[in-house]
Formats: C-alpha cells, structure tokens, sequence
C-alpha cells in the first residue's frame, strides 16, 4: 500500500482535471480525494497498491485532453489514510 499527496501546476483548474482524476481513480482502485486550491493548483491524496498509485500519477501528469500539466510534485504520505472510495471536494 502506498499513499501519496500529488499538487498539479498548471491549466488544471476549469478544464474537468477533478472528474478526470475521480475516473482514474475509480478505475485503478484508488482511495483519497482531489480538490482545487486557491492558488490554481490541482491537489489530490491517493492510497492504494503501490503499481496502480504509479498509474495514477502517470494519469495526472497527463491530464484531459483541455488541461496543460506543467508540472506535479508526490510527496510520500504513508501516515496519511483516507476514507475508503475517492470524491471531488471543494
């Protein structure tokens, strides 16, 4: 099990990059959430087996199709557990 806090950077707000990553996660089998910051950002926790985490990453650095990924930092967050499924918050 891995979990990791994800902040996307770039054309990541307006564009659907939250639906897209509740779709990945779904599809993986992720646990966690992602939110919109104030500062444009995209930021997401996701919990899972560590293959399908790395998938999930890969997703995000690609993003819809209307999104352009600058760039996204994973910060380890094993002491972190979310609730089991994966929501959009605020």
């Amino acid at each position: 099990m891995r979990t990791v806090r994800i902040l996307v950077s770039g054309r990541v707000q307006g564009v659907g990059f939250r639906a897209f990553a509740q779709r990945q996660a779904d599809r993986l089998g992720i646990d966690g959430w992602v939110r919109n910051l104030q500062d444009g950002r995209v930021e997401a926790l996701a919990a899972g087996e560590a293959a399908a985490v790395a998938q999930f990453i890969e997703a995000l650095r690609r993003g819809p199709l209307t999104a352009r990924v600058a760039a996204v930092e994973v910060i380890e967050a094993a002491d972190e557990v979310p609730a089991p499924g994966f929501v959009q918050r605020g």
